[in-house]
């Protein structure tokens, strides 16, 4: 799609014509998932049960708006735990691209490494197995294993300060 394409799509979503994401909904059961993190640990979802999730996908790490989403989750990390949250970010990258994602903006949270592109299917991220990115949505998976909150993310800086507020 060119570039005129692409404004008259951004044109139509901004004044309603086009259709909403076509993501999981509230009250949805959260898909489990097993994958590793950027520590090359395994990362289950049946195993924070009980705990609230925030499930938040990003397209690549270590890209602007990427950073920004990430950074502002990492500002807000303490009121997220004070409040019994668990934050996770997604991607398609790997081990060694997340980690080191990780440790130059000091993530304190997991950051999972989706490269299979199971967890982006299976929470409508993506569409197939060999999309290159993630869509950046933000799900909020209750302690049932319910989903409470489906964001498709418009402010990378501003989601982490936004979402906060609601849960």
């Amino acid at each position: 799609m060119g570039r005129l394409g692409k404004l008259r799509d951004l044109a139509r979503y901004a004044f309603g014509n086009l259709k909403r994401p076509n993501m999981l909904k509230v009250g949805d059961q959260a898909p489990d998932f097993e994958v590793q993190d950027h520590h090359g640990k395994t990362v289950r979802l049946k195993e924070l049960a009980g705990k609230r999730v925030v499930l938040w996908f990003y397209p690549k790490a270590d890209t602007p708006g990427c950073t920004k989403e990430g950074c502002g989750f990492r500002d807000q990390n303490r009121e997220y735990e004070q409040r019994g949250i668990v934050v996770l970010g997604v991607s398609f990258d790997d081990v060694k691209s997340n980690a080191a994602f990780a440790r130059k903006f000091s993530f304190p949270f997991r950051l999972l490494c989706d490269t299979d592109r199971k967890i982006g299917i299976a929470y409508k991220a993506c569409e197939t197995a060999t999309d290159p990115y993630a869509k950046r949505y933000t799900y909020v998976i209750g302690a049932t294993g319910k989903i409470e909150q489906a964001i498709d993310t418009k402010d990378p800086a501003g989601q982490a300060a936004a979402l906060l507020a609601l849960v």
